[in-house]
């Protein structure tokens, strides 16, 4: 025996410039119905929250679905999959489609060449499947527009809970960011870790989808961003404090990034703080109160 509910949905020419669009979401358990062989024309993420079965290659070779557990199914590639009929399975898909699943893809989001993915935990995934389930209701206006933005939610929830993503935060990427603002190359902050500048960008690529000099530069940047709206250093200052020496090659870096010069950024985002910002991050919930 086996439950299953599902809805499917038409998106318009308008919602598919968001980037994404969900197709469809369903939530079934039990003993389910073979899946295939047969090919997509989208991207379907099945989450597979208890119980086991097997998912098939197109080159034959059976792998083991145990859950938790994520199946990729993309675009043009044949795939067959079941529960196992003894135990059964509880699963939530969501299909979806656009333009952006190419860049998700780049950036390691999206896996099409590891079809069975495990999850350390299932409950993030599946929290946002049920919000696509409940916006999926009969005569939701946001229908389109709600359902869309979960699925770049669900995205990034499928990427946090891969089993090999450490829930403390990749320690390589942690110890960048640490030294992110100290003029080091490349090869030296591989040096650092032990590795040839080949495994690092590997290694980085693998955890943020860039290469480890964009994902310095990112933080480098971000930092020269808060420096400059909320203080008022001289932009040389501002530079030396985020790792260049060269004043003038980090306006250009900066303003080729950025779109706009420092001196420019600061004009329309300056906000001087005696003190500086806070680094804690506030409660959204809970906003501290106003001393009348």
């Amino acid at each position: 025996m086996y439950h299953t509910w599902m809805r499917y949905f038409t998106p318009g020419p308008v919602h598919h410039r968001l980037g994404l669009v969900c197709l469809g979401v369903g939530l079934q358990h039990g003993a389910l119905p073979t899946v295939g062989p047969r090919t997509l024309d989208h991207h379907v993420a099945v989450v597979v929250s208890a119980g086991s079965g097997w998912y098939r290659a197109p080159d034959g070779r059976r792998t083991t679905v145990t859950a938790p557990a994520l199946l990729w199914l993309t675009p043009g590639v044949p795939h067959h999959y079941s529960a196992d009929p003894r135990t059964g399975w509880d699963e939530a898909f969501v299909d979806f489609t656009g333009p952006a699943t190419a860049t998700y893809t780049e950036l390691g989001c999206i896996e099409p060449e590891r079809p069975v993915v495990p999850l350390s935990d299932a409950s993030g995934p599946r929290a946002v499947v049920g919000r696509i389930a409940r916006a999926a209701r009969r005569g939701n206006p946001l229908l389109e527009v709600e359902t869309a933005a979960a699925v770049h939610e669900l995205l990034v929830a499928l990427r946090r809970a891969r089993a090999d993503t450490n829930a403390e935060g990749d320690p390589v990427l942690t110890a960048l960011a640490r030294d992110a603002f100290r003029p080091l190359s490349v090869a030296e902050h591989a040096a650092r870790h032990g590795m040839t500048p080949a495994e690092l960008r590997t290694a980085v690529r693998r955890s943020a989808g860039c290469s480890p000099k964009d994902y310095l530069l990112t933080i480098r940047l971000g930092r020269a961003k808060e420096l400059l709206a909320a203080t008022e250093l001289p932009v040389a200052a501002v530079a030396r404090r985020v790792g260049y020496d060269d004043p003038a090659y980090f306006s250009r870096l900066f303003t080729r990034r950025v779109g706009i010069a420092p001196v420019r950024f600061r004009e329309q985002q300056g906000r001087a703080v005696p003190g500086g910002w806070s680094d804690r991050i506030p409660d959204p919930e809970h906003p501290p109160t106003i001393a009348g």
